[in-house]
């Protein structure tokens, strides 16, 4: 099963071009689950729709409840912006959370959920865009707290683990992560752990999804770093839902254009239970 998250960059820069780029992309990966952020709305259309439509998956999204900030930032254009999901199986229930910031820093951030059903079980799935300033780690904190609780809430009776994919404006060694994995520190629900899926990448790939090669990304002279995450809770009975594979994607042009200002995360996980898993050698 390849699941992919991706930060899509709104309506910023040469949109038009890069939604052909995101397309193209996206239909060489062939996922079965993506987890989109800043996906925009506007006029009677959506981007997720006409992704979908396009690669024939099915999918559902969640409008920002307050975009005034972002509109400001495009000239105040009424234009939506969003998270969404697109799945290769039926989406037959979904939830969204607002998350929490003070007023100077909240533009709507939200997590979405989606219940999708694969033929086999059912799969607890989120994509999520955390606030984004540097110095924000305990807002950033709060939202994982509030984070952990919708997985919790929204996990059921399914052996596939649960996957909580975004864009987390947080490096890999922050506080947030690793209160959302629960395995560094004490898990910000008890008993629960989502792994890093990149804790299975080669140690050699390249890791930065914010990565000052992209030209969207080099005028903010930032550190490249990763702040884009796919996890996985522990793998349900032999070994369903492990990951198998990891690595970045939509790392450069597309017929010279750059698809986002971020990069995206492919993970690969396992689809089937593996018969022999467990027994002793």
């Amino acid at each position: 099963m390849r699941v992919v998250t991706w930060n899509l960059w709104w309506r910023f820069g040469p949109w038009e071009a890069r939604q052909k780029a995101i397309l193209t992309a996206l239909r060489e990966l062939r996922p079965d689950v993506v987890g989109l952020q800043e996906v925009w709305a506007a006029d009677g259309e959506n981007l997720a729709e006409w992704l979908a439509g396009e690669l024939g998956l099915h999918w559902t999204w969640a409008a920002s409840h307050a975009p005034e900030r972002w509109r400001r930032r495009i000239g105040g254009a009424e234009v939506d912006i969003g998270n969404a999901v697109l799945s290769r199986w039926p989406v037959v229930d979904r939830d969204v959370l607002p998350l929490p910031a003070p007023a100077d820093v909240d533009d709507g951030r939200l997590a979405l959920y989606a219940r999708l059903a694969h033929p086999s079980y059912e799969i607890a799935f989120f994509t999520t865009h955390l606030t984004s300033p540097l110095h924000a780690s305990a807002v950033r904190c709060r939202q994982v707290a509030a984070l952990a609780e919708f997985v919790a809430r929204h996990r059921g009776d399914t052996p596939f683990p649960s996957v909580v994919t975004g864009d987390f404006n947080a490096w890999p060694d922050s506080d947030e992560i690793r209160l959302l994995g629960g395995y560094r520190t004490a898990p910000a629900v008890p008993r629960q752990v989502l792994f890093d899926a990149w804790e299975y990448a080669d140690p050699a790939a390249p890791s930065a999804t914010w990565d000052a090669a992209n030209p969207y990304v080099a005028p903010c002279h930032e550190p490249s770093v990763r702040i884009d995450y796919v996890h996985v809770g522990p793998p349900g009975p032999g070994g369903l839902g492990h990951v198998q594979g990891v690595r970045r994607a939509g790392d450069g042009p597309v017929e010279g254009v750059w698809p986002s200002d971020h990069a995206a995360v492919v993970a690969d996980l396992a689809e089937r239970p593996d018969p022999d898993a467990g027994r002793p050698v």
